[in-house]
């Protein structure tokens, strides 16, 4: 059984974003007092009175089209596009948060709002679907909850007058909202594989995840950093849940612009954290820079697994070389992640991208793989016996036994006399050494080293 969706949609600025942190219990959503902040879906999970759901932010639902001017100045580029994104999460939600805002009262753009609604509603079981709740946010005085009885006029409903910023009016709202879930829906743990597509702005990170997932279900354009929060996109491949998270392109700190795009590389390095495998994609007409460089540096800081993507691979003249020296030149860029995959894709004509999720899956597989303790001693002993260790003093790191302590990402714990003792080029060594006995393709290991008499 799954969580039920809410999906919370309405016209620009009228507080989508901050009901969706306080429904969150932090703040996931990027939140701006310029129209038209919000442009992807963003998900994540909310709890009340012990029931778990999922909720759906969406870009405002602009009617300006034509000659007329935009209510979403921040996105005036990508209106139409927007618009696709909140209906697809109006059709795909259990219930509907349909916001408003008191100080303005009603608007047209509210009335388009509440057509599109109306025109996305399903009738089943003689009741429609999904159900949507009105609410009128911003009523931060008694005057403004007296005046929500004018939204009555729209034909949704009763209006639900709330604070989102204060959080007054809320638990109302959500007592209702959860008795609105539809029977068949029921709490339950996520255990899906977990892979976030990370990469700088404009490799092409959301055409790869409308071509995994058969649909448009992010926005695409040319235009650097469309993409400003962490998507959540569920599919199933070959019986196997995964979570697809396709994030803001990541720039070099000092490029990173104040305000709405600062808040988007923290959602992408958070998207990373909670990441089990992160696709790293590369594009390939302007070959690996500094900028991937420093990406890979934050994946391996994390723990992650990673697999790297050349994208737009069909743009690149080529030669019996050319993946060769490609190949060569990551390896020498990347030296310090020497154990991921590299594969050379095309998301724009399909090229191998069927490679993708079963080389992720086999990465995440090595993450969760486990050495006997008879395994790794015989591999300790032996890299010892060829390669002693010694420190300025000259005195030798003793290493007694280890043992895996844990996986996801594989820990081993080894016990030595003096962990002082031991150079970082020396666990680069040991760490050559488990990896020539088990690979653990893609996939950073960590070594504890812990005194002992």
């Amino acid at each position: 059984m799954r969580k039920p969706i809410v999906a919370l949609v309405g016209r620009p600025n009228v507080g989508k974003s901050t009901l969706f942190n306080r429904l969150a219990g932090e703040p996931l959503a990027i939140v701006d007092d310029t129209p038209g902040t919000t442009r992807d879906r963003l998900m994540a999970e909310a709890e009340w009175n012990g029931r778990y759901f999922f909720i759906v932010d969406t870009g405002g639902i602009d009617p300006s089209t034509g000659g007329k001017e935009a209510l979403s100045v921040g996105s005036a580029d990508y209106i139409q596009q927007i618009r696709q994104q909140a209906e697809l999460a109006i059709r795909e939600a259990d219930v509907v948060l349909f916001l408003t805002d008191a100080i303005t009262g009603v608007t047209p753009a509210d009335q388009e709002v509440a057509q599109i609604l109306r025109r996305n509603q399903k009738i089943i079981e003689g009741k429609p679907h999904p159900p949507v709740l009105l609410v009128v946010n911003k009523a931060d005085n008694q005057t403004f909850r007296s005046g929500a009885a004018e939204f009555y006029e729209l034909g949704i409903g009763e209006p639900y007058p709330i604070s989102a910023l204060h959080g007054t009016g809320t638990g109302d709202l959500l007592d209702d909202l959860v008795a609105a879930f539809p029977s068949d829906t029921e709490e339950e743990e996520d255990d899906s594989v977990k892979i976030a597509i990370v990469g700088k702005p404009n490799v092409g990170k959301s055409s790869l995840l409308n071509r995994l997932v058969g649909e448009e279900r992010a926005i695409v354009s040319p235009i650097a950093g469309t993409t400003r929060d962490a998507v959540d996109t569920k599919i199933v491949f070959e019986d196997i849940e995964i979570t697809l998270i396709d994030t803001a392109g990541i720039r070099r700190r000092g490029k990173i612009e104040p305000g709405v795009e600062k808040y988007s590389v923290i959602r992408s390095m958070r998207a990373i954290e909670r990441a089990d495998v992160a696709l790293l994609m590369i594009d390939a007409t302007t070959g690996i820079t500094a900028q991937d460089a420093h990406i890979a540096g934050y994946i391996l800081e994390a723990q992650k697994s990673t697999v790297v993507l050349v994208n737009k691979w069909d743009a690149v003249e080529k030669d019996n070389f050319t993946m060769q020296n490609y190949t060569s030149r990551i390896r020498q860029e990347l030296n310090f992640m020497d154990f991921v995959p590299i594969l050379f894709i095309s998301a724009k004509t399909g090229q191998r991208v069927d490679q993708v999720l079963p080389l992720a899956l086999r990465v995440q597989e090595e993450r969760l793989a486990r050495l006997t303790t008879g395994q790794l001693n015989r591999i300790l002993q032996n890299a010892q016996d060829a390669h002693h260790a010694t420190s300025r003093t000259g005195k030798s790191l003793r290493i007694y036994y280890g043992t895996q302590v844990r996986s996801d990402p594989p820990t081993f714990l080894i016990y030595v006399n003096d962990p002082k003792l031991a150079h970082f080029t020396y666990l680069r060594y040991l760490e050559n050494a488990i990896r020539k006995e088990y690979p653990f393709t893609g996939t950073p290991i960590r070594l504890v080293l812990k005194p002992r008499r």
